[in-house]
């Protein structure tokens, strides 16, 4: 089975972001996923394609809004059919509050939204320590690649 196709589109124009590097890592990342073994097939196992989308605190409310009926933005939501939405404005304002450039915050959020689509979840403390545990592997590995 072949990986499917990553792509990585800039909607916000708010924040400066270098689309093609994203787009190497989120390639990087994607493949180093897959390695990740899973009992079961997963949804990124059957996907052709994935969308990464950079968009606005002001978008990504919407979204968040619309789909998990929360309030405000958040930083990435994942959708099972092979979408992963990033706002660029929530990852400026994480990077600078952990010591991160945007860069890396937004790299992070990328391999979390991959590991979503590969069947981690983060919905209880055990399952949220082994996807941080994940998310830290794979920045690893790609960095080291660089």
């Amino acid at each position: 089975m072949t990986a499917p196709d990553i792509s990585v589109r800039n909607r916000q124009r708010k924040i400066p972001v270098n689309v093609a590097d994203l787009e190497i890592f989120a390639g990087k990342a994607l493949r180093r996923c897959l390695q990740l073994q899973k009992r079961k097939p997963t949804d990124l196992d059957k996907l052709h394609e994935v969308f990464v989308w950079l968009i606005s605190d002001r978008r990504m409310a919407s979204l968040h809004r619309k789909f998990m009926h929360q309030t405000g933005p958040t930083d990435v939501l994942t959708f099972q059919h092979g979408e992963i939405f990033i706002s660029v404005e929530t990852a400026k304002k994480h990077a600078r509050a952990f010591g991160n450039s945007l860069a890396s915050e937004i790299c992070l959020y990328i391999a979390h939204g991959l590991l979503h689509l590969h069947g981690f979840d983060d919905r209880t403390q055990a399952a949220t320590r082994k996807m941080k545990a994940m998310q830290k592997k794979i920045l690893r590995d790609c960095s080291r690649d660089r």
